[in-house]
């Protein structure tokens, strides 16, 4: 067990010296400090006992790494014991400063200072064993700040790491919710074409393949029955067909905020589906209370494709060919309405008529204006109902 295991992670520098650089300089500054001439006598050692003290740092200090807190305390021995012995050697007290350092940049602030105000203190008062004035000479002040200006240098060190750490962190996180944005974006804009490509192709290929029944049990015994079921199928494959290409077009046109518009289909165009049921052969009875001019934008669109959808599967799964259209306007919500007669064998099955993936669409369009859907059996066979909120402007 290492005294540094207990010290916090600090992330790598992105450009990090050699691991052997600072051992280098710090070998070469206690050596020439160690024999360079100096005016200051008690500066240099005074035999071979003090010279192998004052270069022992050059050994102990590369193991700072993983022990600092042991390290400074074996230098700061040192240091105490030649000043007993009447050297004050510069070069132990900067290995104390470079230990100082390297427990600041892998410590919290307050226990980085914490140390370094006491190694600081250490110095200074082991500094005046071999000091001939008092705790304001020179000689003692600069070695108390070579520890200080380790300290703050090594929380200096680690403040700029932890911020470009953090910089890095931002901008990562940044890249990946844009990437998530952009996958939910485009899983939106799948769902939305999937939606918009069933509401206009999907009740039009149930009338064409129910009048293509009609058509084919009718050829023999009944020709104009047929023929009339013919001429429905021309229409609505004419139909389809068009709305498919209006369909291709607006995913081909972006518009100028790089989004595709949507169709505009709404309450307004609801005699004209219910024509298009009536000459498929279901008849539909409509009914309106309330104002339909307050029902506008997202919730008009919804509320035309919520008929839409449920008349399609009471045209493919309901029985005597009608339905019922309620359109209430009620409070700030508008509720739609469509029930149908139901056959013995689909009411055993109630579960198949709310499984396919129109009705699966539909809950989502109308999730869409924050509102709410419910399908299933009513005693009048099938019941969709639909209740959607109106906005304070649609409301007002």
């Amino acid at each position: 067990m290492t005294q540094q295991s207990d010290l916090p992670e600090v992330p790598a520098d992105p450009h990090p010296a050699p691991r052997w650089l600072p051992d280098v300089l710090v070998t070469l500054v206690v050596v020439a400090l160690a024999f360079v001439p100096s005016p200051v006598a008690e500066f240099l050692p005074t035999g071979p006992v003090t010279t192998a003290l004052v270069l022992s740092p050059i050994v102990i200090l590369p193991w700072r790494r993983r022990w600092p807190l042991g390290v400074l305390v074996v230098l700061l021995v040192l240091f105490g014991v030649t000043a007993v012995a009447g050297t004050l050697s510069p070069g132990i007290a900067i290995a104390i400063g470079v230990a100082t350092f390297r427990i600041a940049l892998h410590s919290s602030r307050r226990r980085a200072f914490l140390i370094g105000a006491c190694a600081t203190a250490a110095i200074m008062l082991l500094a005046l064993l071999a000091s001939i004035g008092s705790i304001v000479d020179p000689r003692v002040l600069q070695f108390g700040l070579i520890v200080a200006f380790g300290t703050a240098a090594g929380d200096g060190a680690r403040s700029r790491r932890a911020y470009i750490a953090a910089i890095t962190e931002r901008a990562e996180r940044a890249v990946q919710t844009r990437e998530a944005e952009a996958s939910r974006r485009v899983s939106e804009e799948r769902l939305r074409i999937a939606r918009d490509l069933h509401d206009t192709v999907a009740h039009q290929i149930a009338v064409i393949s129910l009048n293509a029944g009609v058509a084919s049990s009718a050829i023999d015994t009944r020709p104009d029955r047929a023929k009339e079921s013919l001429q429905t199928i021309r229409s609505a494959a004419r139909t389809v067909l068009g709305e498919i290409g209006d369909l291709l077009t607006m995913l081909r046109a972006e518009g100028p905020d790089g989004s595709h518009p949507s169709p505009q289909a709404g309450l307004g165009q609801l005699d004209e589906l219910v024509a298009q049921f009536a000459a498929s052969g279901l008849d539909v009875r409509t009914r309106i209370e309330g104002d339909l001019d307050r029902v506008t934008g997202a919730v008009d669109v919804v509320a035309y494709r919520v008929i839409q959808e449920a008349l399609t599967n009471a045209h493919k799964h309901g029985a005597q060919h009608r339905a019922h259209v309620l359109i209430r306007t009620d409070g700030d919500e508008v509720v739609v309405t469509v029930t149908n007669p139901l056959s013995t064998g689909a009411l055993d099955r109630p579960a198949e008529q709310g499984s396919g993936l129109g009705l699966i669409g539909l809950r989502e369009r109308v999730a869409s204006v924050r509102g709410a859907v419910s399908a299933g059996p009513a005693p009048a066979g099938f019941k969709v109902e639909a209740r959607l909120p109106l906005t304070r402007d649609e409301a007002a």
